[in-house]
């Protein structure tokens, strides 16, 4: 995290909206009618979400070490103890890229968007921004995004360790695959945020965009897409500092 505040700012706008144009990009390709890969699948999410990561981190590496999620510039803070003052810089700049990012999915599906307009075969859309949990309980979708979150942070921290990652430059090629892991072990219950920003910025995009038939944005349940992958971005940490 030892990177000056504006290329912090910068890198990690640059590379959450890759990671989100990825991500909202292949909701929106399997979602949208007239799309060449509706209903392509949830493989297909898992993947297009991890690639978006390897994209996302890999650009923004050299500026700012490309975390492009809260949780774990949250667990990198609490874990070292250090650095507390660009935790800020590279929370804002992770919102405002994961906005950005859904904007330009937006704009690239735009005309499928439009076409969504006839009532009789709409379909929703908040799923291409946002996280939906297939059951809706708070204190189970909790529990869930706060497990994946620790599956995803403990062992970013832990890849640490390994100085050869770092070195071969593979590191991101190895968070991108986990990612995917998680999106196919334990995705399925919330359709797994593990990213305070991820969740949050596509959201606020989704209730601001002139989107036909979009739908409610449902601000009841946006909370649990925050508040857990931040528990488990500290817990990973504390985790870490207790085994390693």
């Amino acid at each position: 995290m030892n990177f000056p505040n504006g290329d912090i700012f910068l890198g990690e706008i640059i590379g959450t909206a890759i990671l989100i144009l990825f991500g909202a990009g292949v909701c929106a390709a399997i979602t949208l009618n007239h799309s060449k890969a509706k209903a392509a699948g949830w493989i297909v999410i898992a993947f297009g979400w991890g690639f978006g990561v390897l994209a996302g981190a890999y650009t923004a590496a050299p500026l700012s070490g490309g975390h492009i999620n809260p949780a774990v510039t949250l667990g990198i803070a609490v874990q070292t103890g250090e650095n507390w003052d660009k935790v800020p810089v590279y929370l804002a700049g992770q919102l405002i890229g994961a906005m950005l990012g859904a904007v330009l999915a937006w704009l690239v599906y735009y005309a499928q968007f439009a076409a969504n307009r006839d009532k009789d075969t709409a379909t929703p859309t908040l799923g291409i921004f946002s996280t939906i949990p297939e059951i809706r309980s708070p204190v189970a979708n909790l529990v869930t995004e706060i497990i994946a979150t620790v599956a995803l942070v403990l062992p970013i921290l832990a890849f640490g360790l390994t100085k050869g990652l770092g070195e071969s430059g593979t590191l991101v090629l190895v968070v991108a695959l986990l990612v995917v892991g998680i999106g196919l072990s334990l995705g399925g219950p919330t359709g797994y945020a593990i990213n305070p920003a991820r969740d949050l910025g596509p959201r606020i995009v989704h209730a601001l965009l002139p989107i036909p038939n979009k739908g409610p944005s449902d601000w009841g349940y946006s909370w649990v897409p925050v508040v857990g992958p931040l528990i488990g971005g500290v817990l990973a940490a504390w985790i870490y500092d207790l085994a390693f």
